[in-house]
């Protein structure tokens, strides 16, 4: 049996703590909508740190870099990022292969 290679986003965001619910909101929305609406979109979890909650981290899996690519241009991610435009103070991106998943 060999490795099935997933691609895997990490995202953390630090969000001004006035804007943090209403991030929630659409970062929620858009969560549920890649998931349900992407084929390629395997997961995609949004975390809130329990000792700074204005700091969120998404764990988004895809079939491959391309299922990511199709992600980013989805109508729903660009409402994401208008929706949250001002709200951010940081964002850091990182880009990683899930080894752990064997066929």
């Amino acid at each position: 049996m060999g490795c099935v290679i997933m691609f895997v986003v990490c995202v953390e965001f630090e969000i001004m703590l006035r804007h943090l619910d209403e991030f929630l909101l659409a970062m929620r929305k858009n969560a549920v909508q890649s998931h349900k609406l992407e084929v390629g979109c395997q997961q995609f979890d949004v975390c809130q740190d329990q000792q700074n909650p204005n700091n969120i981290f998404l764990y988004e899996i895809y079939d491959d870099a391309a299922a990511f690519e199709a992600h980013k241009a989805a109508p729903h991610y660009h409402e994401f990022n208008h929706a949250i435009d001002g709200m951010v103070i940081e964002k850091s991106v990182r880009f990683l292969q899930n080894i752990s998943h064997h066929s």
